[in-house]
């Protein structure tokens, strides 16, 4: 099983986390292209190398309209009571790191981006509704999309609970401008392009002490981390600073499957993902990719009985669970109670998409219950590769473990073929089986 792990024992941060998946590529600069051409307002992306307690990695740097936020411009943000002092992940630099905290209480009550320049540097207040509309303009797939938003979610409930405020009044600060919203798609873009079946993270280390913003002394981790993170095993230590910043604690909890030890596993690439402030640890995140021998995982199996909804509004749900993240979702006819016909719903998602999935059933369906069984499931192990054809660069989907190997290629691709040539879907497949 292609499995991915993730060693937060310095935390984590939207920017390291970017840096730590990109070295496990073989090809970086195009990947750094691709992320280039996203098409995120004025930002422009950028890598070097970087050094920690003699352990080389990388550090992705991101600059707004030819501009990377400073220490210096942070710190002047301070000095001004609106609450524009956001700050961004490239990370653990700054001593002032949880603004954000605060960012119901901008004096805004519009919804709309609000930009305040001081010294150059352009400091926006982001409502949820401006991430989408950014981020339904971006050049990826419906699926990188769809991680952003959820991102993007947790920090807005977690910051709606801290302040006790509705979502719909939370306007993001560092988590809400340009160059965050870049490192959270630059880390869903690269969760798509590694495809790993399964994510493990290890225990966060959160930092501890007090971290000073606009309006006193908050606690490390700051309250909107420490709610992300409920559930999941953190611990802190000496380092007196914040490690885990409220977005990568985000990104964590979206994309893990489990928190935990690293399991057995054989590593084909390693990357570290570097912050820039120096600590007697090297300040880094380790990503690790490998095959694990366990083919098997437990799933939870979501069910409930429909018999008062059109097949058009099935299918949106449908759609909906797909997206948020769901393993499978099919429907079978069933007799309901006095002998009217209906359908069996069934929702198969990880377990840490439970409370998620079952908030999305109870929306687009007219369900009042819903049934949970838990179920050991066991998979082949599935890569996706690319192979020159007469058509161009094809995409398949290998698939092998217990014995046997498949390859499938990919639906996409082939319906693409089939469009632009005035081909039949078997006769695309058809001759590239000849050609191989």
């Amino acid at each position: 099983m292609k499995t991915l792990y993730l060693d937060c024992g310095m935390g984590a941060a939207g920017d390291m986390l970017a840096a730590a998946l990109l070295e496990l590529l073989p090809d970086r600069d195009e990947f750094l292209a691709r992320l280039n051409s996203l098409g995120i307002p004025g930002v422009s992306f950028s890598c070097e190398k970087s050094v920690k307690c003699g352990i080389q990695g990388t550090h992705v740097t991101v600059k707004v309209n030819g501009t990377e936020e400073t220490e210096e411009l942070h710190a002047h943000s301070h000095e001004h009571e609106h609450e524009h002092d956001h700050e961004h992940e490239h990370e653990h630099e700054h001593e002032h790191e949880h603004e954000h905290e605060h960012e119901h209480e901008h004096e805004h009550e519009h919804e709309h981006t609000h930009e305040h320049s001081h010294g150059g540097h352009a400091h926006r207040h982001s409502s949820m509704h401006d991430i989408e509309h950014i981020v339904g303009d971006i050049q990826a797939s419906e699926k990188v999309k769809a991680d952003i938003l959820a991102v993007y979610s947790l920090i807005a409930e977690a910051e709606s609970r801290a302040h006790g405020v509705p979502v719909t009044e939370i306007h993001f600060h560092e988590v809400g401008t340009m160059d965050a919203v870049a490192d959270v798609a630059a880390v869903c873009l690269l969760m798509e392009r590694l495809s790993p079946e399964t994510v493990v993270v290890s225990p966060v280390h959160v930092g501890s002490g007090q971290v000073r913003c606009a309006h006193g002394v908050l606690p490390v981790p700051a309250p909107a981390t420490a709610y992300i993170l409920r559930d999941v095993p953190i611990y802190g230590g000496e380092i007196k600073s914040e490690l885990c910043t409220p977005t990568g604690a985000a990104l964590l909890k979206h994309f893990a499957g489990r928190f935990g030890d690293m399991p057995v596993m054989r590593t084909s690439a390693i990357g570290y993902g570097m912050g820039k402030k120096d600590f007697p640890a090297a300040n880094c995140v380790r990503a690790m990719i490998g095959e694990t021998d366990g083919s098997s995982d437990t799933v939870a199996e979501l069910c409930c009985n429909l018999d008062d909804m059109t097949a058009e509004a099935i299918g949106f749900a449908e759609e909906q669970f797909f997206a948020a993240g769901a393993l499978e979702v099919y429907t079978l006819p069933a007799q309901m109670k006095k002998s009217r016909p209906g359908i069996l719903l069934s929702v198969m998602c990880r377990e840490k998409d439970r409370d998620r999935m079952l908030r999305l059933i109870f929306r687009h369906t007219t369900t009042l219950g819903v049934r949970e069984n838990i179920s050991r499931r066991y998979t082949l192990s599935r890569t996706l590769e690319s192979a020159p054809t007469e058509f161009g660069e094809v995409r398949k989907k290998v698939s092998s473990g217990y014995g046997v190997k498949r390859e499938k290629y990919e639906y996409e691709d082939l319906a693409r073929i089939a469009r632009e040539k005035e081909l039949s879907l078997a006769e695309v497949a058809a001759r590239l089986d000849s050609a191989r």
